[in-house]
């Protein structure tokens, strides 16, 4: 089809006006029937209900003279005025509502079994009441010839079985059952009762149930109709639980023995699934000389059966695999691994490569359920490995476990990698044998599989890594080297993707990396790339997935040179970036980097730059620095830290004074009330040596170590447990006196400006930026708390050997230093040094 020229593009002919023409009738022509949907006035006068009526009164009116729309409102709203007014609404409601439902449509039904049920599960009314009232209703209605219907006021009526006393279960359900349950009766009726004799069983005692229940569901196993065969027979499971061994093996295992070789596949195939169920319940000569026969024969004639029991057939093979276990004798064992294999390769052979529209629909339709097979034999592979033992891994299963791993659908592959851990995890010290699968379902061309598999990817990397054995970590994976760029490859896949929860999820569990392979693989090949993500991604979760990922690697990276290189380009690049959003994302590794190292490696390298963001142009960034300060004066330790105490300070002084910005202002005003009740951690160590020098006596360091040694804390005790230490009147006056010093500080650091203890002066600060204002104590000296710390670049775990289990969900060890959390495994001191934490009473100082 050639184009055509551009003098005919350009032209507006009579014909074109005639097509605009015909297109405009043919919309005024789709217009008109809406205009006559419309409600005539007659008809609004008829929906027009008086406003003046109460809600009770209002409602019987609608049921009375109203549409049904009208009705079906009031049924939905029958909860409501049980809770609003039971008893009007039981003595002039439910009496209309029975009327209204005698006539009643589907929708109005549906509504009504609803409404009934909540009222139940509310207990709006007494059980006894709810009988009275409701249960002749919802047993009137359970065989209404809308299957639908049928259904949900049967649901119903389960639900009210679980809570009725027996006596009215006896007299209102069980008795007039045994008439609808007689062949007699319609099908539908019959069906029900399958299903309300399975709920009946567990309310009654055994004796009860073998003389007035057993008999009923014998009668209804051995039913002309096949479909109410079937639907008793899946009742037996509950009958068998309710009525104890004994009876099941008498009076339950016969029946199902005869319903397995009923002439109705659907019998036969809930024959089947009931006994793969029941297993439990049965003994080893039960299960070797009844059970197993029939399972055998089941298996050897389900080929030539339909499709659906092979799809049934392999959902529960894993169940009937754990159930028969060592009944097997080596012949029937090896068979019975053979029909597995057989299962796991269903319709592959019929692969011919065609185009699917030139597949007959039968065709088509059968290789669905082929699908359907091998994805259950996926699901049940780890149960096969238990089956043959993990030491026969290798021989029995390993070309199997290929197959599924390459199976040409996705939703095998997706459930393999689903079982992956749990195949990794069996197979232990052999874990070694499914490598190369690892590096296959990885490089799968679909995210869903990828998406499934990275769910335990940290779990699976760990097997791999220590060969199964927790106690051994052999050289991180050297054995493997086709994993970094099968996991690069991942990332890249899904970060082309728009699938950006897989990719967020991705970073998350790289995390772990740190534990598997070197720190020279990961800053070469990951970290670099983590950067460029926080970068110029475009979706926030991912960014921060990638941030936090970032500084995980950058903690367990013990080269120096390459550590103030990420250092520097976090600052450089981002803290001071050209575009606002990056500078966001600055703050977010600054909450990171507060989490996950200590406070004197933050207050090093990160305290400064993330201050200096109240200078920011941008409002956003001011007010996500505001949210973040609280933080930041956590990492903060006096008196090691007064000067970055007195930036904080000024820093808060300048933004509450000349901040402009109406929603930042009021953030500010929170977060200064916020700093002012916070807590100040104090180094209990540095007080003791800078008192010492304050009276002129300088402290040796064997002085200092016979101090330090008594005041720690005593070995039976946790660490850093909280010692309550006396105020000011128990002779502390290294304290007061520090105290009284850091006030003065800060009071000069505000350049001698008069400061009134009134909160309401904070509008006076913001309006006038040139007159003196009060800023509330940002560094809350009067609440002190000394703890006693040593100084550290990072947290590093006992031993300096990575731990044994990873998992995106496990956090990182807390960067509280300065709480009084007793358990806090980060405390970066030495192993022969117990941190001990005081708690100063509260102290005003005089104006």
């Amino acid at each position: 089809m050639h184009p055509p020229p551009p003098a005919a593009a350009m032209e507006f002919s009579q014909n074109s006006l005639f097509g605009y023409m015909e297109d405009l009738q043919e919309l005024t022509i789709i217009e008109r029937p809406v205009r006559r949907s419309l409600k005539t006035p007659e008809e609004i006068e008829r929906l027009t209900v008086d406003e003046d009526l109460s809600d009770i009164e209002r409602a019987v009116y609608l049921l009375s003279a109203g549409q049904d729309i009208q009705g079906t409102s009031v049924i939905a709203n029958l909860p409501f005025l049980m809770r609003q007014n039971p008893a009007e609404t039981l003595r002039r409601i439910l009496p209309k509502v029975r009327e209204v439902l005698r006539v009643a449509g589907v929708e109005m039904q549906l509504t009504a079994a609803v409404s009934f049920l909540t009222i139940l599960q509310e207990e709006s009314v007494s059980i006894h009441t709810y009988a009275h009232s409701f249960l002749q209703v919802i047993l009137l209605h359970l065989e209404h010839r809308d299957a639908g219907v049928s259904n949900a006021w049967l649901e119903t009526l389960l639900s009210v079985i679980e809570v009725l006393p027996k006596e009215t279960l006896r007299h209102e359900i069980l008795n007039p059952l045994v008439s609808k349950a007689q062949l007699s009766q319609t099908v539908q009726s019959r069906l029900v009762s399958c299903k309300i004799l399975g709920k009946l069983t567990n309310k009654f005692d055994a004796l009860a149930v073998k003389r007035e229940i057993l008999p009923l569901v014998k009668s209804l196993c051995q039913d002309v109709e096949y479909e109410v065969r079937s639907c008793m027979c899946r009742q037996l499971e509950n009958i068998a639980q309710g009525i104890g061994t004994e009876l099941t093996k008498s009076v339950v295992l016969p029946e199902l023995i005869e319903l397995s070789r009923d002439e109705g596949s659907s019998v036969r195939l809930a024959a089947f699934e009931t006994l793969v169920n029941l297993l439990d319940i049965f003994d080893t000569d039960d299960r070797s000389q009844t059970i197993l026969p029939l399972v055998k024969s089941f298996c050897e004639k389900s080929f030539k059966a339909d499709e659906s029991i092979l799809i049934s057939l392999s959902f529960h093979l894993g169940k009937l695999c754990h159930g028969l276990y060592g009944i097997f004798t080596p012949d029937q064992h090896l068979r019975f691994l053979e029909f597995y294999k057989k299962l796991c390769t269903l319709g592959l052979q019929q692969e011919n490569g065609h185009n699917e529209n030139q597949i007959p629909p039968q065709i088509l339709e059968q290789e669905k359920k082929y699908i359907s097979v091998r994805k259950n034999c996926a699901y049940n592979f780890p149960a096969m490995i238990v089956f043959v033992d993990p030491k026969n891994f290798h021989m029995d299963l390993y070309s199997t476990f290929f197959c599924l791993c390459h199976d040409p659908e996705v939703p095998v592959r997706y459930t393999i990698a689903i079982c992956f851990h749990e195949v990794s995890k069996l197979l232990n010290s052999g874990v070694y044998l499914i490598h190369k699968e690892l590096i296959t379902l990885l490089q799968d061309e679909s995210l869903e599989v990828l998406d499934a598999l990275i769910d335990h990817l940290p779990e699976i990397l760990e097997l791999m890594s220590t060969g199964g054995e927790s106690s051994v970590q052999e050289n991180k994976l050297s054995s493997l080297p086709d994993l970094i760029p099968a996991l690069t490859a991942a990332e890249q896949r899904a970060a082309a993707s728009l699938k950006w929860r897989t990719h967020e999820k991705l970073l998350q569990k790289y995390a772990c990396l740190p534990h598997v392979i070197s720190s020279d693989q990961i800053y070469y090949r990951f970290l670099q790339r983590m950067f460029t993500i926080v970068m110029t991604n475009n979706v926030l979760p991912v960014q921060k997935a990638a941030s936090r990922t970032l500084c995980i690697f950058l903690r367990y990276n013990r080269k120096q040179e390459q550590r103030h290189e990420v250092i520097q380009k976090l600052i450089e690049q981002l803290g001071q970036g050209k575009s606002y959003w990056n500078r966001l994302r600055f703050l977010d590794t600054c909450e990171f980097i507060i989490e996950i190292f200590s406070k004197s490696f933050f207050c090093k390298y990160f305290f400064l730059p993330a201050i200096e963001l109240t200078h920011d142009p941008v409002a956003n960034v001011r007010m996500k620095l505001c949210y973040l300060l609280p933080k930041v004066k956590s990492t903060l330790k006096i008196p090691a830290d007064k000067h970055l105490l007195q930036q904080l300070e000024m820093c808060v002084r300048k933004l509450l004074c000349q901040e402009k910005d109406k929603d930042v202002l009021a953030t500010v005003k929170r977060t200064v009330l916020e700093l002012d009740r916070m807590e100040m951690s104090m180094d209990a160590e540095q007080l003791e040596k800078e008192k010492q020098q304050n009276d002129g006596r300088p402290m040796s360091d064997k002085t200092f170590e016979k101090k330090r040694r008594d005041t720690k804390t005593p070995t039976t005790l946790p660490k850093n447990i909280p010692i309550s230490v006396p105020g000011p009147s128990s002779g502390t006056p290294s304290t007061s006196k520090e105290i009284k010093k850091s006030k003065l500080i800060r009071s000069q650091s505000f350049n001698n400006q008069a400061f009134h203890a009134k909160y309401g002066n904070l509008d006076k600060c913001a309006g006038k930026s040139s007159t003196a204002a009060y800023t509330p104590s940002v560094s809350g000296l009067t609440k002190t708390s000394v703890i006693s710390l040593t100084d550290d670049s990072f947290r590093t775990r006992n031993a300096g050997s990575a731990p044994s289990s990873f998992s995106s969900n496990t956090p990182l060890p807390s960067t509280s230093r300065g709480t009084g959390n007793s358990g806090d495994p980060k405390s970066s001191g030495s192993k022969d040094t117990q941190p001990r934490k005081a708690t100063l009473k509260s102290r005003k100082s005089n104006p």
